[in-house]
């Protein structure tokens, strides 16, 4: 099975960027779609953007006008998430997930319970 390393997180002014990293052992992400999700304190988990072997990509409708990037590293064995044009409410823990049935579907999952392996999450906090 593979296990999940996030980092990147910390701290941002508004309109500000960064760039989490998902750092993957035990397994290719190449096995995997590779998906981005957050928790802000109080809500549910939510989708951010997800990828997979076949080249679909999705983002959840805010962060994908343009803001929220995924990429991959496969010789790194690494996913990316670059997160531009910061707002306070991006404010929140950021979860890398993996899932193999997804791998090579036509669309990626965009929901949690379909993917089976997490990282422990990295925060990130926007100030305004």
């Amino acid at each position: 099975q593979v296990q999940l390393v996030e980092s990147g997180g910390g701290l941002a002014q508004a309109g500000g960027s960064l760039t989490l990293s998902c750092a993957a052992s035990g397994r290719s992400i190449s096995d995997y779609a590779m998906g981005w999700f957050r928790q802000a304190p109080g809500k549910e988990r939510e989708f951010v953007a997800a990828m997979n072997r076949r080249g679909s990509v999705r983002y959840y409708p805010d962060s994908g006008k343009g803001r929220f990037t995924i990429s991959d590293d496969n010789g790194k064995n690494t996913v990316y998430l670059r997160m531009n044009s910061l707002k306070p409410e991006d404010t929140a823990v950021y979860y890398c997930a993996a899932d193999r049935d997804t791998a090579w579907s036509t669309t990626v999952s965009q929901h949690d319970n379909e993917y089976d392996y997490w990282g422990q999450g990295t925060q990130v906090t926007v100030s305004s």
